[in-house]
């Protein structure tokens, strides 16, 4: 569906993005990482034709975006960074400014916006000032106006952005609904967002793309990955766990006192860590394998790609 091949953006002797190059399928919900001013908002300008490529070709629905930019627009929803809006609209004055502008009429028109009203839950706020919102119910106006279509794509710049702990829960499980039949894009600086709802994550720094995989796989380059963590109730001996079959290395954190045990390639240490624990009646309150951590990924790639 999207087809990304060689893709540039420089502003003057600045480069923005440098040589991007991926294709993007129904069923694909892509979390698009990077620290600030990798270039992920720059990418998604240009996948929606707001802006153009010094260099490369972008194709969707096997049309190309220099050609066909507005039939490529109408099958794009696309929340950009900020979520503008005309501040002296409601929100239902905007819905049904942009639902025309999508060429929704009728009872078709007042179907979606009923609909997309539901989905984000804009009902108590339908009729004040955009400019007078939260910034959490400005962020889920835009998303309403990204999803009133139906795309078949989905472009979202920092969807959560905002969104207190429920509101973020609710935006996510939208999401993962929508992506059943659309592909998704979503740039985000919150890495618990890939795992919460991606599929697929793509990292970039300097422009370039240095990670793309499954966030499973993100995961398994965490040296926390399957490590085992313990807490102890007191202070106890623990010099014989970092002898144990398969450890690798012991880490003890001094703040919390959590001893980390990380094993050596391809080995499980848990059966051997549990067997140590009762054998020496250590005072453990909590035992746990680790999933490995995201953001220690998260600075090792994009520093290296620095480097």
């Amino acid at each position: 569906m999207i087809s990304v091949k060689n893709l540039s953006k420089s502003f003057g002797e600045f480069v923005a993005v440098d040589n991007l190059s991926f294709d993007i399928r129904p069923g694909d919900v892509v979390g698009f990482l990077g620290p600030n001013g990798a270039g992920k908002s720059t990418t998604m300008k240009m996948l929606t034709g707001f802006l153009n490529p010094s260099a490369g070709e972008i194709r969707v629905a096997d049309m190309a975006i220099d050609q066909s930019a507005k039939q490529i627009q109408e099958k794009i929803g696309y929340l950009p960074e900020g979520a503008p809006a005309y501040g002296d609209m409601t929100p239902l004055q905007f819905l049904n400014f942009i639902a025309e502008v999508r060429g929704l009429k009728g009872e078709e028109k007042q179907k979606r916006i009923a609909d997309v009203v539901a989905k984000v839950e804009l009902h108590s706020v339908l009729d004040r000032p955009i400019e007078n919102l939260s910034k959490g119910f400005k962020r889920r106006v835009g998303l309403a106006q990204a999803i009133i279509h139906d795309p078949d794509i989905l472009i979202m710049d920092e969807p959560t952005d905002g969104l207190d702990p429920n509101q973020k829960h609710q935006v996510r499980e939208l999401i993962r609904h929508l992506a059943k039949d659309k592909i998704v894009i979503i740039s985000t600086h919150i890495l618990e967002e890939v795992t919460a709802v991606c599929n697929r994550v793509m990292i970039i720094a300097q422009g370039k793309l240095l990670f793309d995989s499954t966030p499973d796989a993100l995961l398994q380059k965490s040296r926390y990955y399957r490590a085992v963590s313990l807490r102890l109730s007191y202070s106890a001996d623990i010099t014989g766990l970092a002898e144990l079959d398969g450890v690798a290395d012991m880490q003890v954190e001094q703040e919390s006192g959590q001893v980390t045990l990380f094993p050596e390639p391809g080995k499980e240490i848990l059966h051997h860590v549990t067997e140590h624990v009762q054998r020496h009646k250590l005072p453990v309150d909590t035992l746990f394998i680790e999933q490995g951590r995201l953001d220690e990924v998260f600075r090792e790639i994009t520093q290296e790609g620095q480097r």
